[in-house]
């Protein structure tokens, strides 16, 4: 079975508008794409392009909703999901089952199937697998980013996903878990999952903590974001809960 690829990573906040503005301004380029279903779960969202990678942005417009006690849980610190394209999303669904990990979703729209997997069974973040009918090349359809990502803006200076990074008080048992649960290779605290890297590391609590963006410019991009008033260091900026790491490409 071919190893699922890290397609978008899902970020929670109280609000949309002001972390979709400064994600704007910081990147150059204008959201891809909103999805009118996550109406039906209290939430709305808003997608940016990194090439054939995503980032979401959620908020809650209803109390009660998953997000929400998200939020409510992590005191706003923390990435909601990492999401993986793959060929199989039903039998990567049943081989977590298999080590203990429910699933808590299952979303089918036209071409396109998505299970979600329980966030504290998955430790760190919740976990979906999918699959679009046609999207098994990375410029192919890819739903849950509209019909027309492959024409949305680009970052200007151009900029891409290049890692994600996980916290634990035990980085190496979390490694493991997250290895089995993808079904790929673990090689010290790091894993590859088709073009982005998973890097897990020592911390206070369990959280997906940061990005790691590769860009042509990545001072045009950190003088963005301290324009937005965004904590910004020489490494990178924070936005939406989690750490920005900027990079040259």
């Amino acid at each position: 079975m071919a190893i699922p690829r890290l397609r978008q990573v899902c970020l929670v906040a109280p609000a949309l508008a002001p972390p979709e503005r400064a994600l704007a301004a910081v990147l150059g380029a204008a959201p891809c794409h909103r999805d009118p279903h996550l109406a039906r779960y209290g939430l709305e969202n808003v997608i940016f392009r990194l090439g054939d990678r995503f980032i979401e942005i959620v908020a809650p417009i209803e109390a009660g909703t998953a997000a929400g006690r998200f939020l409510e849980r992590s005191g706003g610190r923390g990435g909601y999901m990492a999401i993986f394209d793959c060929e199989d999303p039903e039998r990567r669904a049943r081989d977590a089952e298999a080590l203990g990990v429910p699933v808590v979703n299952r979303l089918r729209v036209d071409a396109y199937l998505g299970v979600q997997l329980h966030p504290k069974a998955c430790r760190a973040a919740m976990i979906e697998f999918n699959r679009t009918d046609g999207g098994e090349a990375l410029d192919g359809p890819y739903w849950p980013a509209g019909p027309d990502w492959q024409a949305a803006p680009q970052p200007d200076p151009p900029c891409l996903l290049h890692a994600v990074t996980l916290d634990s008080p035990d980085p190496g048992d979390l490694a493991n878990h997250w290895g089995r649960l993808l079904d790929v290779t673990v090689d010290g605290h790091t894993a590859e999952t088709g073009g982005v890297a998973l890097r897990f590391q020592a911390g206070e609590k369990e959280c997906l903590s940061a990005l790691s963006l590769r860009s042509a410019d990545p001072d045009t991009l950190l003088a963005r974001a301290e324009a937005q008033g965004l904590a910004a260091d020489r490494g990178g900026f924070e936005l939406a809960g989690v750490r920005w790491h900027l990079a040259h490409e």
